[in-house]
């Protein structure tokens, strides 16, 4: 099975802690995401599903879901966390993200992947659900990768949230997004369910 981190040579939200995207730089992720995804040589989707797929589906670019939010290290113990399938990747908690979706606070665990680390020790992983999920968004929950940053404040940006592989293809191994890092808001931005889903 392959691991959900090859997308992440693709996420731009990766690239700064502070600088917000443009609403033009995210309709270019969005495609160049669509084209790997569709490009059967990146061995995600076979040519059949390629033909069968019906296209990606996202929110309007909404400035308000990029977020500033304040970083607390506090690390856990080392986990197993449980995916879609028997793999069982090894995690290990990093600390807390805690900012404001309108009124409400909000707070969310972040973790690095113990093998991932080995290439990028500062690169963050955020499984999460929200009150979109299984109605506007997939119910396996959604994907947020960050970056460590100096101090304590970071740019949460929701318009890169994006599906685990397995909302397009019985061939991924996803992470399955723990119960603690459940929001009882909506968030809506990034990606929602995949068209004819």
């Amino acid at each position: 099975m392959k691991h959900f981190t090859s997308l992440l040579f693709l996420l731009l939200a990766c690239s700064s802690v502070y600088a917000q995207a443009t609403e033009e730089e995210i309709e270019k992720h969005r495609a160049d995401h669509l084209a790997y995804l569709l490009d059967t040589t990146s061995g995600w989707l076979n040519q059949q599903e390629v033909e069968d797929f019906g296209g990606l589906d996202y929110f309007d670019f909404d400035s308000t879901y990029q977020v500033m939010a304040k970083i607390t290290k506090d690390k856990g113990r080392k986990f197993k966390m449980p995916t879609s399938t028997d793999r069982l990747p090894v995690y290990r908690r990093y600390g807390f993200i805690d900012f404001k979706i309108g009124d409400s606070l909000c707070r969310l665990e972040v973790y690095q992947s113990l093998s991932y680390r080995k290439k990028d020790k500062r690169h963050l992983f955020v499984p999460f659900r929200d009150a979109t999920t299984r109605e506007l968004t997939y119910g396996g929950g959604r994907y947020l990768d960050l970056t460590i940053p100096e101090g304590d404040q970071l740019l949460v940006d929701f318009n890169f949230a994006y599906n685990p592989y397995c909302a397009y293809t019985y061939n991924a191994s996803c992470p399955i997004p723990p119960e603690v890092n459940t929001l009882s808001v909506p968030i809506l931005a990034g990606e929602k369910t995949p068209l004819d889903h």
